[in-house]
């Protein structure tokens, strides 16, 4: 039996870690027991604490290429309004506000309450982290490490800086705008764009460089207390390293996530000051000052305890989702993509550049978590198949060139342009349709060169110049398709060098003529397996970036690819049938020998043909091979387990995949089923989810 690989949420999990230091920093539990201690604890290694939701904010809005920044300032600017309804009697009561511009001031810069600074900062450190990103890294990181030198000037440096007349002046500008440096424009852009990097180091030298750079802040933070210079101490030179390194650390073990983990140090974060709030009055009222107030230790277990109590409501109000592999699944191996794109990318001519081709939701593959796969591996140009999987991927987040590679209805061109997707020209007809949209549209014309499915013959140079000429139309490309390099019989590969010598030929025709062809591309999986590299702008790969073969058919070129994609379910019963008994719809299954059969918690729906066991399909379990047996419903099918001892509800059943030493390659099953692989893998329904790892 395959068991699953355990899932442990770091990044979450340290969130919880993170308010406690936060907690810690509020309530100083040692300030009995040490007060060097309690200031190392609270004012140095508490301070990991605020960077580290930063760097997990700014990580996760870039893994989505910022898409969802609009969504993260809805959600924080909402959280924010409630959270200052909530302090707002505390601060009517305390008399914080001491007229109109310092409201002003606190609601937009400090917050209204000493630990909310924390969501005007975030908001406006997305705002700026976003705007810089646009520039580069190259150009984004050293921009806000400056503005976070200037912050360190009036945070623990000040003492220092203050004694220079210019500086103690423009600091002094400063805090009549703001009463920190701490803030949405000094301190939270850098570590927002540090988690936007994402780097992530070796696991030994992550743990060292945090332990290094911690020892070293806390060397600065304890000289700078020495010293007395500090107007506060919430930054360090050393901490923007420490929490690198402590983030490389953390991203390096993180496996899946955890949503009520998230919900609940959020509730933490927002209610432990009412909590200060009140176990404090409750204390003066009850006269437990003494054991509940200066009892540091005491009054920080009992602020936490309150706390978490008022923020257990979060747990259970939130709805557990059902597990992705509890019935049927995909797993997408994501390390095997990244892989395959690298091999591929090894065998193509100096200049030429991988086109993943995603469409039908990346044969099967999921199509948004594989172009982000692909996008972060650098692949910066992608192929699909229509109009609306062009606007999933760049909803999605992905950028560079999408080309759509069928057919979209003229007036559909204002999409085009509003998403700059980049349309094929499947005729001249569609080309002058779409140029008198009157929307400018970016095109590669599809030449014809045999298929005779889209695109302007090749030999037809009148059309094709007609086509470069249409207004509107901005050719940024040609290319061809050849349909029989998956064979190598001596007449398809005789007709596949015919048919680059046409498309080579009318590419040098464009030129000659004056006309720029743009990106060039007539290779396709298929193209790198049994042809030598080409002199191209770009290959178009498909089934090949998922580590199979439409077939077993032989190819000229081996490569190391590794399969991408497991499907597997469950085994949800057992049952017994005796000889002569029948199982399954049409009783096409009868039993000559008792047998015991498996219910099997995929069907045909799921995308599997429902021929498939009378064709000979297998599956795994416990590492071995059993048949299919009977008629495969929409939602189930029989599995033969009579040679198996040990087999319960519940159990992983491998369809497509590894199981200890056995495996069933979708090339095997897609033969099975009398189809190649290409249609098996995209037809896989989208009530499978994808576990990617």
């Amino acid at each position: 039996m395959r068991t699953a690989k355990k899932t442990v949420p770091t990044l979450d999990l340290f969130r919880l870690a993170a308010v406690l230091l936060v907690v810690m920093n509020h309530t100083s539990p040692l300030a009995d027991v040490s007060a060097m201690a309690d200031f190392w604890l609270t004012r140095v290694l508490a301070r990991v604490a605020v960077p580290f939701f930063l760097m997990t904010t700014g990580y996760f809005l870039s893994r989505n290429h910022w898409a969802g920044v609009g969504r993260q300032l809805k959600k924080l600017c909402l959280l924010y309004g409630v959270c200052i309804l909530l302090y707002l009697p505390v601060n009517l009561y305390a008399g914080s506000f001491t007229g109109p511009a310092d409201v002003l001031r606190k609601l937009l810069v400090d917050g209204t309450f000493y630990h909310l600074w924390y969501f005007p900062a975030t908001i406006l450190g997305i705002v700026i982290a976003r705007w810089l990103s646009r520039l580069g890294l190259r150009v984004t990181l050293p921009v806000a490490a400056l503005l976070y030198l200037i912050g360190l000037g009036g945070d623990s440096y000040y003492g220092l800086v203050s004694q220079i007349p210019l500086l103690r002046t423009l600091y002094d500008g400063i805090f009549t705008l703001c009463g920190y440096t701490r803030n949405g424009l000094f301190f939270a852009p850098l570590f927002l764009l540090l988690g936007a990097a994402g780097r992530r180091w070796n696991q030994k030298l992550s743990l060292a460089g945090f332990f290094l750079s911690l020892a070293a802040m806390s060397a600065e933070g304890l000289w700078l207390h020495r010293m007395d210079v500090q107007r506060h101490d919430s930054m360090y030179l050393a901490l923007p390293l420490c929490i690198v390194c402590l983030f490389s650390l953390l991203l390096g073990g993180n496996k899946g996530e955890s949503r009520k983990v998230r919900e609940f140090s959020t509730a933490m974060y927002v209610l432990h000051p009412l909590c200060i709030v009140l176990v404090r009055g409750a204390a003066k009222l009850l006269g437990l000052g003494e054991m509940l107030i200066e009892n540091s230790v005491l009054h920080f277990i009992v602020v936490l305890a309150l706390s978490a109590l008022l923020s257990a409501p979060c747990l259970l109000r939130l709805q557990k989702k059902p597990s992705p592999t509890a019935r049927a699944w995909r797993e997408v191996d994501l390390a095997a993509l990244g892989h395959n794109a690298q091999v591929l990318r090894n065998t193509l001519a100096p200049g030429t550049e991988l086109m993943a081709v995603v469409k039908a939701e990346a044969y099967g593959h999921g199509g948004a978590v594989t172009a982000r796969t692909l996008q972060r591996a650098g692949v910066r140009a992608f192929a699909v198949a229509c109009l609306a999987e062009g606007i999933a991927l760049r909803k999605a987040g992905i950028r560079g060139t999408i080309l759509i590679l069928g057919y979209t209805y003229p007036e559909e061109a204002p999409l085009l342009t509003r998403w700059h997707l980049t349309q094929t020209v499947a005729d001249i007809d569609h080309g002058r349709a779409l140029a008198a949209r009157g929307r400018r549209v970016h095109v590669h014309l599809a030449l014809d060169t045999g298929m005779h499915r889209l695109g302007i013959l090749a030999e037809n140079r009148k059309e094709i110049l007609e086509a470069f000429r249409l207004p509107n139309l901005v050719v940024d490309g040609v290319f061809s398709h050849l349909y029989v390099s998956d064979s190598l019989e001596a007449e398809d590969v005789a007709y596949t060098q015919e048919q680059l010598t046409l498309f080579y030929d009318t590419v040098a025709w464009l030129r000659t003529a004056g006309y720029d062809p743009g990106k060039v591309h007539i290779q396709s999986s298929y193209g790198l397996w049994n042809l030598p590299a080409q002199p191209c702008d770009y290959v178009r790969a498909g089934i090949a970036l998922y580590g199979v073969r439409s077939d077993d058919a032989p190819v000229q070129r081996s490569l190391d690819l590794r399969p991408v994609l497991s499907l597997r379910a469950r085994v949800a019963s057992i049952r017994t049938v005796q000889a002569g008994e029948s199982a399954g719809y049409g009783r096409v299954f009868q039993a000559e020998q008792e047998t015991k059969l498996a219910v099997v918690t995929i069907g045909y729906a799921d995308g599997l043909p429902r021929n498939l066991p009378q064709r000979g399909g297998q599956v795994l379990i416990q590492g071995r091979r059993c048949p299919m047996v009977g008629r495969m419903c929409m939602d189930q099918l029989l599995v033969d387990i009579s040679d198996l001892s040990e087999v319960a509800p519940g159990d992983t059943v491998t369809i497509i995949g590894r199981d200890g030493g056995q495996v069933i390659r979708a090339e095997e099953l897609a033969a099975c089923c009398g189809t190649i692989t290409n249609e098996l893998l995209s037809r896989l329904g989208m009530r499978l989810p994808i576990v990617s790892g």
